[in-house]
């Protein structure tokens, strides 16, 4: 799966949020966006990122930038994971993943000798103009709020 580069254009996508709630990335045009891709909701990984991304959210609407959060997760288990952590952003069911692999985050991987695709964590950076600002492939949940506020300080 080939990766994005900043500068491109952000493929767009129409998901389902934790509430039912259809969520087109061009909803958010004229703003900058954190769009992150997490494999699975409320696992220890996962939970760190999110939470991480709603603590900074103060920051994060001062450099007027919105958050979404993807996973292959169903809106029924994304639901309970905002509930459990009010995380209080978009979290986006993509079932299929068909947006992950626009994205180039769905991709295969190993654990314990096995070999299976899923998400490679990952976060992405739109600004206003609806361009990639900032491209974090394999970010690490302790990563993505201090690269993606470098990428939206510009």
């Amino acid at each position: 799966m080939a990766e994005l580069a900043v500068g491109k254009k952000a493929p767009a996508f129409t998901l389902t949020d934790q509430d039912g709630t259809k969520v087109k990335l061009s909803d958010y045009a004229g703003q900058k966006v954190v769009v992150y891709f997490y494999p699975k909701a409320d696992t220890s990984g996962c939970t760190q990122q999110s939470c991480n991304l709603r603590d900074a959210m103060p920051q994060l609407k001062k450099l007027k930038a919105a958050v979404i959060g993807i996973s292959p997760d169903a809106p029924a288990k994304q639901k309970k994971f905002d509930d459990k952590y009010a995380l209080g952003f978009p979290l986006l069911a993509d079932e299929d993943h068909a947006v992950a692999e626009k994205y180039g985050v769905w991709a295969e991987k190993s654990m314990y000798g096995r070999k299976y695709f899923g998400i490679v964590r990952s976060a992405f950076v739109i600004d206003e103009a609806g361009k990639l600002a900032g491209v974090f492939y394999k970010v690490s949940p302790k990563d993505t709020v201090p690269k993606a506020m470098e990428a939206l300080a510009g």
